[in-house]
C-alpha cells in the first residue's frame, strides 16, 4: 500500500483536474479538453486557459502548501491537532489584507500586504514565545492562540468600521476564496522548492516524532531542525493565505488521514501530504463554483462543512483503536 500510494495520489490529482476543467456553469466535454489547451480560439479554450486551469492549479497549491505546513507543524508541536492558522499566521495576514481593502488597493497590494502580515505575526509570536529559556512547543502553541485571538479581535473591528460596498470582498477573502486566483506559478513553485529543501530534512523530522531526547541522542540538532521546521511552515502558510485567504481543514485532516493510513515517514508523508491536499482543494473548489452556478462559493466554507465531519469521524476512529 505504501509504495502504490504516491501513484495513486498522483493519479487522484489528475482526475481531479480533470473534472475541474469539464464541470462548471460552462460544460466542456471531457474530448474537447485537450484540443482546448492547444487552440486559443474556441468558447472551451477561453474558458479552460482564462478562467478553469488557472484557478486549479492555484488551488493545487494553496491546498499543497497548507498540507505540507500541517504535516510540519504535527511534528513540531508533537500533536496530530495542528493546524497552519493555529500560530496566527491567518490572522496577521487577514488584518493586513483587509486594511488594503479599506484603502482602495488591490491585486498585488493585497496579496503582498497578506505576505507581510502573515509573516509579521510569525515573528510576533516566535519573539514573545521566545523566554528565558528559550521556547517550548506548549508556549509556542498558547502563544499563537493569543495572538489569534487579537486578530480575531481586529479583523471583527475592520469589518465593522468598513463601507458596505467593501464588506462583501472582505467576508469572501477571509472564507477563503479562489475567485481571483490566477496566480499560480509564484505558490506552485515554492511549494515545489519547498519539497525539495525539506525531504534532505526526513530522516530528522522522523526522529523529532519520536520526541527531544530521543532525537537529540541520535544527533540531531534538535534547536536548529525546530526553526527550520517552524519558519518553514510559517512562510508556506503565508504563501497559502496570501493567495486564497483563510481556507481551513485542509492543513488539519490531511497531514492525519496520511499518517493513519502509511505512517509517520516523512520522505513519504510531505510528498504525499502536498498531492493529497492539492487534490482535496481541488475537488472542493470545482464544488463551490459549481453547487449554485452561475454564483459561486467561498471554498473556505466547503472545505470546513466536509473537513469538521470528517476530522471528527477520524477522532472517533481512533480512540476506538
Amino acid at each position: 500500500m505504501r509504495l502504490a500510494l504516491l501513484p495513486l495520489l498522483l493519479l487522484l490529482a489528475l482526475v481531479s483536474l480533470m473534472l475541474g476543467l469539464t464541470v462548471g456553469s460552462v460544460p466542456v466535454p471531457l474530448d474537447a479538453v485537450w484540443p482546448a489547451l492547444w487552440h486559443s480560439d474556441t468558447l472551451h479554450s477561453a474558458v479552460i486557459l482564462e478562467l478553469r486551469l488557472p484557478r486549479l492549479l492555484a488551488a493545487f497549491a494553496v491546498g499543497g502548501l497548507l498540507a505540507v505546513a500541517g504535516a510540519l507543524l504535527q511534528v513540531l508541536l508533537r500533536n496530530p491537532l495542528a493546524d497552519p492558522y493555529i500560530l496566527g499566521v491567518s490572522g496577521g495576514a487577514a488584518v493586513a489584507a483587509l486594511l488594503a481593502m479599506l484603502a482602495g488597493l488591490g491585486g498585488v497590494w493585497v496579496s503582498g500586504g497578506a505576505l507581510l502580515g502573515a509573516l509579521g505575526s510569525v515573528l510576533l509570536v516566535f519573539g514573545l514565545a521566545h523566554g528565558g529559556g528559550g521556547w517550548t512547543p506548549t508556549r509556542l502553541l498558547l502563544t499563537g492562540v493569543v495572538v489569534a485571538a487579537l486578530w480575531g479581535a481586529l479583523i471583527s473591528f475592520l469589518l465593522a468600521v468598513a463601507p458596505e460596498h467593501h464588506l462583501r470582498g472582505m467576508l469572501f477573502w477571509l472564507m477563503g476564496d479562489l475567485s481571483h486566483g490566477g496566480e499560480w506559478r509564484a505558490p506552485l513553485a515554492l511549494l515545489l522548492l519547498g519539497l525539495l529543501l525539506l525531504l534532505p530534512f526526513a530522516r530528522e523530522l522522523n526522529l523529532l516524532a519520536r520526541g527531544e531526547i530521543t532525537a537529540g541522542s541520535l544527533g540531531v540538532h534538535v534547536g536548529r531542525l525546530r526553526l527550520v521546521v517552524y519558519f518553514a511552515a510559517s512562510l508556506l502558510t503565508a504563501a497559502a493565505v496570501t493567495s486564497a485567504g483563510s481556507v481551513g481543514f485542509i492543513g488539519l485532516i490531511v497531514p492525519h488521514m496520511l499518517r493513519l493510513v502509511a505512517g509517520s515517514n516523512h520522505r513519504l508523508l510531505l510528498p504525499a501530504s502536498a498531492l493529497l491536499g492539492g487534490s482535496l482543494l481541488m475537488l472542493a473548489d470545482t464544488l463551490a463554483r459549481s453547487l449554485i452556478a452561475p454564483q459561486q462559493l467561498p471554498v473556505g466554507v466547503l472545505t470546513a462543512l466536509i473537513g469538521a465531519p470528517v476530522f471528527l469521524y477520524l477522532l472517533r476512529r481512533e480512540a476506538v483503536r
